[in-house]
């Protein structure tokens, strides 16, 4: 679609600042629309910024390509405006010719077992937004004056929290980790992670890379007892004839690791498999964490051709003072979106909003883990963004996007100025860039972190008032 061929180029609202929001950004503004990207918070780039491990930060130059997004014309950003708060999706309706949802999943999913609310167990979700710095969770507080931590799951999120517990401190202060953060770790007595997961190695969620790369921490092993890798007939089979290159080579990892033993070193972390939680222990019913009762699995197959983990009936206690799970994410409703609570996303098919019989709401659409569910790596959202900009763009062919009644950006953007003061631009953005940076750069890291909401918006306001 060409906006020279139009005196008023469609204009779009895209919620959600992380990848699959740029990644769509990206594609609608070569398509010739223009877009407005919103976000909850004042800064942009999602779990790229609040979610992806400090001590990666190749992941996170992947910031670069947005930034080109953002230098395009037909883009702006309005940083700290909430759907739901600061303006609804009926407002934002009236404003766009369509609107996409690309608001992530940002609730852990629970273990649904006695003892999940003690004192020291927390969800990984927020204990990686307490250490990556994120304004909701700078005030958290983590107990890591225990010797034994259990992380449940098997997934990156698991083995980045577990890494990030026995990192030398020298390997954290080079990077991104907020300060509050970096203290508290420097003086946490937490020697091993016992990190569980309910299925077996060969079923394993982790990327080859991040399991790979936990023989080059500096102060601590990895423990992977041989009998755990026994696979049965069934995983056997499985890991033979259908699953893919990353489940072979993770096996294939493992069973280096079980050989090798873990090396001389003053930390651990151990992978054990097959093994559920049943109940967090602890002293009464609300006493701090002691312990994690866990079932032995063993793998069966189901009746759809599928295999799952059934427990034996054979328990053992692990004794721990901190329990962080990692077992999934599901989104939460937002506004009056259609919402698919069984599955935790936004109703659609292929990207188009649709009601529970499947009928699509014009001009609606979704993208990235709010569609499809927390899968794959970053550059997955690409993929998924196309597939949504494509059926933009057929709507578009179609004549049936959605026809607002007042379409003007500049009242647009006076709508959001007026219900949300504190909102950032993309100039704020900038200087609240150039402020972190500037503080990271006498200590050799790349950024020290702003890590309140108001030093946020004060940071940005040198330039705030423009684009």
């Amino acid at each position: 679609m060409n906006s020279a061929a139009e005196p008023s180029p469609k204009r779009v609202a895209i919620v959600g600042a992380g990848p699959s929001g740029f990644y769509t950004a990206d594609q609608l503004l070569g398509a010739g629309f223009e877009v407005d990207l919103l976000d909850a918070l004042p800064t942009p780039f999602g779990l790229v910024r609040a979610g992806v491990a400090p001590d990666h930060p190749k992941i996170k130059a992947v910031t670069r390509v947005y930034e080109k997004t953002a230098a395009k014309p037909g883009f702006r950003f309005f940083g700290g405006v909430r759907l739901g708060e600061h303006v609804s999706r009926a407002e934002l309706l009236e404003r766009y010719h369509a609107v996409v949802y690309a608001v992530g999943t940002s609730d852990d999913n629970r273990l649904g077992i006695p003892g999940e609310d003690r004192p020291g167990s927390h969800a990984a979700t927020h204990f990686v937004a307490w250490y990556n710095g994120h304004p909701d969770a700078h005030d958290h507080e983590y107990d890591l004056s225990v010797q034994r931590a259990v992380v449940i799951g098997n997934g990156n999120v698991a083995i980045d929290v577990a890494r990030m517990l026995v990192l030398h401190p020298d390997e954290l202060s080079p990077t991104d980790t907020a300060d509050h953060a970096i203290e508290v770790l420097a003086e946490s007595q937490i020697t091993e992670v016992v990190l569980l997961g309910r299925r077996g190695p060969a079923q394993a969620a982790f990327t080859n890379p991040e399991l790979r790369e936990l023989a080059d921490l500096q102060r601590a092993g990895v423990e992977v007892d041989v009998s755990d890798l026994e696979l049965d007939e069934h995983s056997a089979q499985w890991l033979e004839t259908e699953a893919d290159i990353t489940a072979r080579k993770n096996v294939e990892i493992l069973r280096d690791y079980a050989a090798s033993g873990p090396k001389d070193a003053t930390h651990r972390i151990v992978l054990r498999f097959l093994r559920s939680p049943v109940e967090i222990l602890g002293e009464g019913d609300d006493g701090p964490v002691t312990g994690v009762k866990i079932v032995k699995n063993r793998i069966e197959p189901t009746e759809g051709g599928g295999l799952r983990a059934a427990a034996t009936g054979e328990t053992e206690v692990i004794e721990c003072g901190l329990v962080l799970r990692s077992i999934g994410y599901r989104g939460r409703p937002v506004d009056d979106i259609p919402f698919d609570e069984r599955r935790g996303l936004i109703r659609n098919q292929g990207g188009r909003v649709c009601d529970e019989e499947g009928r699509p709401h014009q001009g609606e659409y979704v993208v990235g883990w709010i569609k499809r569910g927390p899968s794959g790596v970053i550059g997955t959202n690409k993929k998924d963004a196309t597939d949504t900009v494509a059926r933009i763009l057929e709507d578009a062919g179609a004549g049936t996007l959605n026809a607002p009644v007042q379409p003007d950006a500049a009242a647009t953007a006076e709508l959001y100025a007026e219900r949300a003061p504190d909102a950032v631009t993309w100039q704020g953005w900038q200087a609240i860039d150039a402020a972190e940076k500037a503080s990271g750069e006498p200590h050799g890291r790349p950024r020290v972190k702003i890590v309140r909401l108001a030093d946020l918006v004060s940071a940005s306001r040198p330039t705030a008032a423009g684009r």
